[in-house]
């Protein structure tokens, strides 16, 4: 009974050994399987990635969170009498006043920040802001001139989070200076940010205005277009801008020193009025602004290379498999297993790399770690010193085709695709004389030989 176990077993390890097909189908059967480390790979990216988020977030509650400047926006209360039952009765209402002009010119200085091994894109902005409002008129209101409580005039400007505020904030309303108090006084359209009160009355005609803000951002900057004509005018040293939003800039240069845009939006491109009455409008979806974007971080290189896994095991793979038809070696699928896992332990190795010395030294490191590996061991198994360089030479032409796709943003598939075609070129060239009906017999004869 053993030995008809035995004599099956032969027969099976024989086939495996010397059937073209058989050999292919556990090739393509292994590939698979080394798929399933791979996925685990970048679920351990996304989870870096998700640790990053919390690093940037931590970051962002000491240093300043993503900047939007709303305003200034003028707001007036007014009585309105109302008929009762018991007699007429009064309910306060306040009316807001959107700037004919706003005028705003920044400067951004970034900095880059380090929480534990992830790096976070802060910076500190200098902006001054001018302009005027027109002359008030309550017409559109229907309220009469002594309803309006004049004397309770103020002035907000919404700021989300105030921790980023870095000096006081005098506010040049008319011919005067007003010092900038915490908190918005009426939340009908800002929820947080700073306000003064304003003297003000009917006779008050085009009332200009101004003031400073130095405040410190994370990652972004962005406006509200809250004038009739709002123009934005930014400067920094940062030389990756990415412009969102609602609006993108009428003219900007970008070149390796840092950037300049300028913005003009007028209230025809917005869904708000130049004036309402309490919750009638929201200022919302039309900011507008620029993020210092890292044009392809630590994991997002790290998960592009993962890609690529399947290409690179295909490869290596079906270099092996010409190998063993040109050259009439044997190699196990234990022994392609082996060289599999090294090629996806390189993943891992250069994810731990990449976030202590940087994406390209990680991948030099890591690259060459696995490439003299499985070069050494194709020496071992291939029993020949030519094959083993060959086999080097292809891992590093292999290795620095991905690295030089990593590399590129527009032309990635371009290139990629491009590539794929000499490689699959190569292959049909190599395999042109082999003829695949006979190569089993022969493979036998010159075995028992």
């Amino acid at each position: 009974m053993e030995e008809k176990q035995e004599s099956i077993f032969e027969k099976i390890n024989n086939n495996i050994k010397t059937s073209v097909s058989i050999k292919l189908l556990s090739i393509g059967f292994l590939i698979a399987v080394l798929l399933i480390p791979n996925s685990m790979i970048k679920s351990l990216i996304s989870e870096r990635k998700i640790n990053q988020i919390e690093a940037v977030e931590e970051v962002s509650q000491k240093w300043g969170a993503p900047v939007e400047i709303t305003g200034p926006i003028l707001t007036i209360p007014f009585n309105r009498t109302h008929k009762g039952v018991d007699g007429p009765y009064t309910t306060k209402h306040y009316a807001h006043f959107l700037p004919s002009q706003l005028d705003v010119k920044g400067k951004l200085n970034p900095e880059k920040r380090k929480r534990g091994i992830y790096e976070v894109i802060v910076y500190n902005s200098e902006l001054s802001a001018e302009g005027q409002f027109e002359a008030l008129d309550f017409s559109n209101f229907q309220v009469e001139e002594e309803s309006i409580l004049w004397s309770e005039a103020f002035v907000s400007i919404g700021i989300p989070d105030m921790a980023g505020i870095q000096s006081d904030i005098q506010i040049q309303f008319g011919e005067n200076t007003y010092r900038a108090g915490s908190g918005i006084p009426v939340q009908d359209l800002l929820s947080s940010g700073v306000n003064s009160k304003v003297a003000i009355n009917s006779e008050s005609k085009s009332i200009p205005f101004s003031f400073d803000l130095n405040i410190n951002g994370t990652e972004s900057l962005s406006f509200n277009p809250i004038g009739k004509t709002t123009n934005i005018s930014l400067a920094s040293t940062w030389p990756h801008p990415s412009f969102g939003g609602q609006f993108l800039p009428d003219s900007y240069n970008i070149t390796d020193n840092g950037f300049t845009a300028e913005w003009s939006v007028f209230d025809l491109n917005r869904n708000y009025p130049q004036q309402w009455e309490g919750r009638a409008h929201q200022i919302s979806n039309s900011s507008f602004g620029v993020d210092l974007y890292q044009p392809v971080d630590n994991y997002q290189r790290n998960t592009r290379s993962a890609k690529y896994a399947i290409l690179i095991l295909f490869l290596t793979f079906i270099t092996f498999f010409f190998v063993e038809i040109l050259n009439k070696k044997r190699i196990h699928p234990i022994q392609y297993i082996l060289v599999g896992l090294a090629l996806t332990v390189f993943y891992t190795l250069l994810l731990s790399l990449s976030e202590q010395v940087g994406f390209n030294n990680a991948y030099l490191i890591a690259s060459t770690i696995i490439v003299g590996m499985v070069s050494l061991y194709a020496k071992s198994i291939l029993q020949s010193s030519k094959l083993a360089m060959v086999m080097f030479g292809f891992f590093t032409l292999i290795y620095s085709f991905i690295f030089i796709i990593l590399q590129l943003e527009d032309f990635a598939l371009l290139v990629g695709s491009f590539g794929l075609v000499l490689v699959l070129g190569f292959c049909m060239y190599l395999s042109r004389k082999v003829d695949w009906y006979n190569i089993k017999s022969k493979e036998i004869i010159s075995h028992a030989s």
